[in-house]
């Protein structure tokens, strides 16, 4: 068999199926494991201890499936168009949801995609060994995307490529065939560090080391308890995942746009009020969420970080009402309504003292300091 042209062809399928890139790479992941091995260490991962579970097998993928030799990388571009994401970021009544997820799951549609490309190598050689994945395994897709030639890991931990930023997906297609490998790509970040010095919460530790445990994308959706007070001002409208370090990424200017439309913005979560949001009941937040990566949070999690953006947004008493008609629903929830309950009184007072005479705005400045009233 001339793996060389089969190789080349399975790149075309993978293209002709929706995948903007197609990459072969070899299963050593050796050098990654004890950077690896650290991260858990120091319990970088957070409350995820899937992440721990299976020890080196994620830096392993010959064991995941035994007889695999060959990774088939892919990446599907996920920005959609007129999102307008910085004008709601910077409206503090907006809910903020990360990119990835205004759209549909994108795990099946992925998975599909790789499951036909590999039925497509099948006709063509006959029987192999194979198996998809999308970011459901114990596997290091990311330093296999960047063996395969996919991008390089940014500053963020993230794959970086130089024609289309990081908007994109990625899955795998592990196979038994000895396929020609790919060069990977020279790194371009430089000496730029706008992801790292942009993180709201200072999450990125090092360059490419992420502590999950300060990230907003963890704390929004894989962390189920109290969101830590440090946080919580930080976190601003971000209901549901950060891309900040994203958004000041200079390869992301002119990143491509998505030609799936699964991926556009659904009305239901583009630029929505919070208080709209907030005030979904259960099944319509089931049936808004059908078929997109939110629901997986729960409703729980959803009114959690929603009281938190309440709580940063400027006093408005429709956020008052809308919070304290929840109250006694839910014992984590409530923890939160009460801090943004805190936080918007705070904000009315502070309205309130605004709109006093110059005199009088300085008395009450003063005793609030606790200081005499002739100081």
């Amino acid at each position: 068999m001339d793996f060389n042209q089969l190789a080349q062809r399975i790149k075309q399928w993978g293209q002709a199926l929706g995948f903007q890139h197609v990459g072969i790479t070899d299963v050593d992941l050796t050098q990654h494991e004890a950077q690896l091995q650290r991260w858990l260490d120091l319990g970088y991962h957070g409350e995820m201890d899937w992440m721990a579970r299976h020890g080196m097998m994620r830096a392993r993928p010959q064991e995941l499936v035994p007889g695999t030799v060959r990774v088939i990388s892919v990446r599907m571009n996920y920005l959609p168009p007129n999102a307008g994401f910085a004008t709601t970021l910077a409206n503090p009544t907006l809910g903020y949801v990360s990119r990835y997820s205004l759209g549909r799951d994108y795990h099946k549609l992925i998975r599909n995609r790789l499951k036909k490309l590999g039925q497509q190598i099948e006709a063509e050689v006959g029987l192999y060994g194979y198996r998809p994945f999308v970011d459901s395994a114990p596997i290091l897709e990311r330093p296999l995307a960047e063996k395969a030639g996919l991008g390089w890991t940014g500053k963020h931990s993230l794959i970086l490529n130089k024609e289309t930023g990081s908007w994109f997906f990625l899955g795998e297609l592990l196979v038994d065939l000895p396929l020609p490998v790919d060069t990977p790509v020279e790194n371009q970040c430089g000496k730029c560090v706008a992801c790292m010095t942009s993180c709201p919460t200072q999450a990125i530790v090092a360059e490419g080391v992420v502590d999950a445990r300060r990230c907003i994308s963890y704390l929004t959706i894989e962390y189920d308890g109290v969101i830590p007070l440090e946080f919580r001002h930080a976190i601003g409208n971000r209901i549901y995942g950060c891309d900040d370090c994203q958004l000041v990424c200079p390869f992301n200017r002119d990143a491509e746009l998505t030609l799936e439309a699964d991926f556009h913005c659904r009305p239901s979560l583009e630029q929505q009020p919070l208080t709209t949001l907030f005030n979904w009941d259960e099944d319509t937040f089931l049936s808004l969420t059908q078929g997109s990566a939110i629901r997986r949070i729960g409703i729980r999690k959803w009114r959690r970080n929603l009281a938190i953006a309440m709580g940063n947004a400027p006093y408005d008493e429709d956020i008052v009402n809308s919070l304290s008609a929840r109250l006694g629903e839910d014992d984590l929830v409530d923890e939160h309504i009460q801090w943004a309950l805190g936080e918007q009184e705070k904000k009315r007072l502070q309205l309130n003292v605004q709109l006093l005479p110059t005199g009088t705005k300085r008395l009450v400045r003063i005793i609030e300091k606790g200081l005499p009233r002739d100081a």
